[in-house]
């Protein structure tokens, strides 16, 4: 099977629950990989930009991916996040990191160094050359201030070692430019839940969510009606959950995640920072729109 056929569906951004104290919280960690295999999603990811990565220690993050192997069981593909503006340090990391049990590298591109297109293509092939594992791009120019274009993501595509890309630049004109000319082997994810339908009409493969984390079943539910075809039924399950889109994104992510999985009691409400909690009128239409959610 090719990695383009493991990854087709729905992948979790998981977030990293922490305690009062700031510390980890293991058992939420449990948990929230149960709730979310319960929902039967097709794979996780551990040690995405939503697990809070940039203010988690080398230690921290060894510990998590090591835990979540262990919690996980095999039961679905894990796919882990090695991603930053240091090329040579990321080179490192993917050697030294546990990637035995992983099935891909996710790898968000550089943030605040702006590189060309040329530097943004040799950053990737030198991370595919040193990865144990195929390697996954991730667009997310909302983030990280530089957009990967479609040119440079087909010039990538061929690289060996490169098997897709998470696509957020939330630009479906761009998106459509890269399902036109991918190789036929070549992943592509929507990392935009709330584009993703229109997206999957286009000829996406699936998403990398963070919704999805607090609505497992009835995410992946959708992106298997897309794959299907059954865009009723899919749009359907999709203006559900329209509204939780915004109330998700309309202040932070993850802080927005975190609220909806705190009030279905799957963690706690605690975030480093700079990141802060949801505003309590935020976290009140929170509350509101779970209530009459099902």
């Amino acid at each position: 099977m090719s990695l383009r056929d493991t990854l087709k569906g729905t992948g979790v951004a998981m977030v990293t629950p922490f305690k009062s104290n700031f510390e980890v919280d293991y058992d939420a960690l449990a948990k929230l990989i149960e709730f979310i295999i319960d929902g039967d999603v097709e794979y996780v990811v551990s040690l995405g930009t939503t697990g809070e990565t940039p203010t988690l220690s080398k230690e921290e993050k060894l510990d998590i991916l090591n835990f979540t192997y262990q919690q996980v069981n095999g039961r679905v593909p894990v796919v882990v996040g090695i991603g930053g503006n240091n090329t040579q340090e990321l080179i490192g990391d993917l050697e030294k990191f546990p990637l035995e049990k992983a099935t891909a590298v996710l790898s968000a591109s550089p943030y605040y160094n702006k590189p060309s297109q040329e530097g943004l293509f040799q950053h990737y092939k030198a991370l595919a050359a040193a990865s144990p594992k195929p390697l996954l791009l991730y667009n997310v120019p909302g983030r990280t201030g530089r957009n990967i274009n479609a040119a440079t993501t087909l010039r990538l595509a061929e690289v060996d070692n490169i098997a897709g890309i998470k696509e957020a630049s939330g630009d479906l004109s761009q998106c459509m430019q890269i399902l036109k000319d991918k190789p036929s082997d070549f992943l592509v994810v929507s990392g935009d839940d709330n584009l993703v339908l229109p997206q999957m009409a286009c000829g996406m493969d699936g998403v990398i969510s963070v919704a999805a984390n607090c609505f497992p079943k009835h995410f992946s539910d959708m992106i298997r009606h897309c794959l299907a075809d059954d865009y009723r039924s899919a749009r359907t399950l999709h203006y559900q959950m329209l509204e939780g889109y915004d109330l998700l994104f309309a202040e932070n992510n993850p802080a927005g995640v975190k609220a909806f999985l705190t009030e279905l009691d799957v963690i706690q409400n605690y975030l480093r920072l700079p990141v802060t909690p949801l505003s309590d009128a935020l976290h009140q239409k929170v509350k509101a729109y779970l209530k009459n959610f099902s």
